[in-house]
């Protein structure tokens, strides 16, 4: 039997307008180095086999020099461009692992590079799920209780907290049924609006049920100034002065 492979579609393409910086987030500093190292260098340390980079046009050569080369990532096998929302992004890695030889029943994780502190921990739970079930998503059951709003602003219902998951990524499918998700949804104009993740497209286009895999609240996405001041805080915790 054919050993199946699995790849990493690492997402470093966002403009990060609420970072409030003339740098993407992704190459911001934390700690000394790009803030995309972090993800980047668990990946080199997994079983995972590829990982395609995805960037914005004008960053290729940056990432090559001082990503890839600067600290010999030898699993990022291309850096593509991507697209102009994320959803066109990971379609267009997608497409890059077609051509690489990946087959249906090969694995495909997901990973925002704004999230630095995915682990080998986490990693194992996602690449057993996606194992068993074809479909997974990391996530955290919500601290906080949530309330959904009407067009006006008003509470209009309180789901139950305990049903409540704060999703994450990497999220992993196998290739069958994420590349046929997205070719069905890229087809399709009017289910492009307000995709969020790769597990709502599974959701949406096919019949697939997405596994909730246990992340971690330290799997934290690096949007704004103040979630720069957590991550270096996290990063002190974890010795890493």
């Amino acid at each position: 039997m054919e050993e199946r492979r699995t790849a990493v579609i690492l997402l470093a393409a966002g403009k990060g307008k609420r970072m409030q910086s003339e740098v993407q987030k992704q190459f911001m500093l934390l700690n000394g180095r790009p803030l995309l190292y972090y993800a980047a260098s668990v990946f080199e340390r997994s079983p995972v086999q590829d990982v395609i980079l995805v960037t914005g046009a004008g960053e290729i050569e940056y990432c090559r020099r001082e990503i890839v080369e600067k600290y010999g990532f030898t699993k990022i096998k291309q850096i593509i461009p991507g697209g102009k929302e994320r959803y066109h992004s990971v379609y267009e890695g997608l497409k890059a692992l077609e051509r690489l030889g990946y087959k249906e029943t090969d694995y495909v994780l997901v990973h925002d590079g704004a999230r630095p502190f995915v682990d080998a921990d986490i990693l194992e739970r996602i690449l057993a799920d996606v194992r068993t079930y074809g479909a997974c998503a990391a996530g955290m059951p919500s601290k906080d209780t949530i309330k959904l709003s009407d067009e006006e602003g008003f509470a209009r219902h309180t789901p139950e907290r305990s049903l409540v998951w704060m999703i994450q990524t990497p999220q992993a499918f196998t290739f069958s049924i994420i590349k046929t998700a997205y070719d069905k949804m890229m087809g399709r104009e009017e289910y492009q609006r307000g995709v969020t993740d790769d597990a709502m497209v599974v959701e949406t286009m096919t019949e697939e049920r997405v596994k909730l895999t246990e992340g971690s609240y330290r799997n934290m996405k690096v949007t704004t100034p103040e979630d720069m001041a957590v991550a270096e805080a996290f990063l002190k915790l974890n010795g890493e002065r």
